[in-house]
């Protein structure tokens, strides 16, 4: 006969002790879902590390692999910035006259000719990048050995190759290298290949487009290069120069 009056008492305070023991799970759970989210969110972060460590453990094998096949005297440098506005295409590097940099000084990535340095400063240069319109490469094909001059263009992409007669031999893919005229670029550094050969007949010479080889807008390593005419020594830069410089 008390039977429903003790179920009566006792299921209130059963009530009570599951919603708790809920309660008590949905905030368990809801902290290890927070801590689940936030270390995957530290593994991600960990992936995108490693990967940018391997990208950029490839850009430097391919540099050192380029500069023991061009066989030149040179040393690395980071990017600092790019400036590829319509006035001017720059890039500017962390190594200047402590380094050894001089103006005029070929800059290379592992593709090819980047351009030349045309400012030195203490502990930075800036460079001009084989696509600004101020710039010229003396160049030939490497196919044929025809000599012409490479600048860069208006879309800052591209090259053109000036002085080319419609007559000439030249073809789509061709690779076009410095022909080492002017005593600036050594020769045989990679410049750009053969994209688009427009032939006029009421033009003197062809139009001649030429992508370049190096990652001219995306280069973050380069070399700077000591032609071996100018045997120029490489000063050794010392743990406390190293210090001071950065």
């Amino acid at each position: 006969m008390i039977y429903p009056l003790q179920y009566a008492v006792n299921a209130p305070i059963e009530a009570l002790g599951g919603l708790s023991d809920r309660l008590r799970s949905h905030q368990t759970l809801a902290l290890e879902n927070r801590f689940l989210a936030d270390e995957n969110n530290r593994l991600r972060s960990r992936t995108r590390t490693f990967d940018a460590l391997s990208h950029q453990n490839d850009r430097l094998r391919k540099l050192l692999e380029s500069s023991a096949e061009f066989g030149e005297t040179m040393i690395g440098a980071d990017v600092l910035a790019i400036e590829t506005s319509p006035s001017a295409r720059q890039i500017v590097i962390d190594k200047g006259s402590r380094h050894g940099v001089f103006a005029g000084q070929p800059v290379v990535d592992a593709f090819g000719v980047l351009g030349q340095v045309v400012h030195v400063g203490p502990f930075s240069s800036t460079a001009l990048l084989i696509t600004d319109l101020a710039h010229a490469t003396p160049v030939q094909i490497n196919r044929t050995g025809l000599r012409a001059v490479s600048a860069g263009s208006a879309s800052g992409d591209e090259l053109n190759l000036s002085f080319i007669p419609t007559n000439a031999d030249i073809k789509k893919g061709d690779l076009v290298v410095t022909s080492g005229l002017g005593n600036r670029f050594p020769a045989g550094y990679p410049v750009g290949e053969v994209s688009k050969v427009d032939i006029d007949p009421g033009e003197p010479f062809a139009r001649i487009v030429v992508n370049p080889t190096a990652q001219v807008n995306r280069a973050r390593e380069v070399l700077l290069v000591w032609p071996e005419r100018q045997h120029i020594e490489v000063p050794q830069i010392t743990a406390a120069g190293r210090d001071a410089a950065q």
